[in-house]
């Protein structure tokens, strides 16, 4: 799990990074800290994060494959 994968889901719930550490029980300033790239995501905070979510390793995995695509931008239409 990276930092553009949590704020994914975040950004899926509509939540704010205050909204979001409450669920997952932690402080807002790691959410923060981790969606800019100060902070590390942690193996405890990613079990906090597939707790609250409900979230298994397949769902994990289509979440960071549909993050990769969007990281590569959408091709113009024809």
């Amino acid at each position: 799990m990276n930092k553009e994968i949590i704020k994914f889901i975040r950004e899926s719930y509509n939540m704010t990074q205050r909204d979001f550490a409450k669920i997952v029980s932690c402080s807002f300033s790691l959410i923060a800290l981790v969606e800019i790239g100060k902070r590390r995501v942690t193996s405890n905070l990613e079990s906090k994060i597939k707790v609250a979510f409900d979230l298994d390793d397949q769902q994990l995995q289509s979440i960071a494959s549909l993050v990769s695509e969007f990281s590569k931008g959408i091709p113009p239409f024809m």
